[in-house]
């Protein structure tokens, strides 16, 4: 039996991704959002000894508008995930993919060897990038 081609997720991944501080209103995030035309945005760490977090449109939606609250007066930190999953851009993509499906993700953050994030892969990302032709 022949191995299939072996993709990687530096091969499916969003490079580059879009920060926002754990301080700032959910109002400034979706205002960033919309500005890069992203659906989330990596929450910065605080310091050295700190994890880095996740704020998506889903947790926007859930947390402040299913909720009728105002984003102006809610804090990325109160709704964001930390930590989140993150996967390293050699992994395979049929790997990172089972990964997420067995957490109940639909998205990983994509890291170096330092652990600093450089892009990020959805589910979505990886059967695309996984089906034939």
């Amino acid at each position: 039996m022949t191995q299939p081609n072996t993709i990687r997720i530096s091969d499916l991944m969003v490079s580059g991704v879009k920060t926002i501080d754990g301080l700032a209103t959910v109002a400034q995030a979706m205002a960033a959002m919309k500005e890069y035309n992203v659906s989330s945005l990596v929450v910065e760490r605080r310091s050295g000894d700190d994890e880095l977090g996740v704020i998506t449109v889903t947790d926007i939606a859930r947390e402040v508008v299913a909720t009728n609250r105002a984003a102006d007066r809610v804090n990325v930190y109160e709704i964001m995930s930390k930590p989140v999953l993150t996967v390293r851009g050699q992994m395979q993509a049929r790997y990172a993919a089972r990964l997420l499906v067995h957490f109940g993700v639909s998205r990983t953050l994509v890291v170096d060897e330092a652990g600093d994030p450089v892009g990020i892969v959805t589910l979505r990302d990886m059967v695309m990038g996984l089906a034939p032709g």
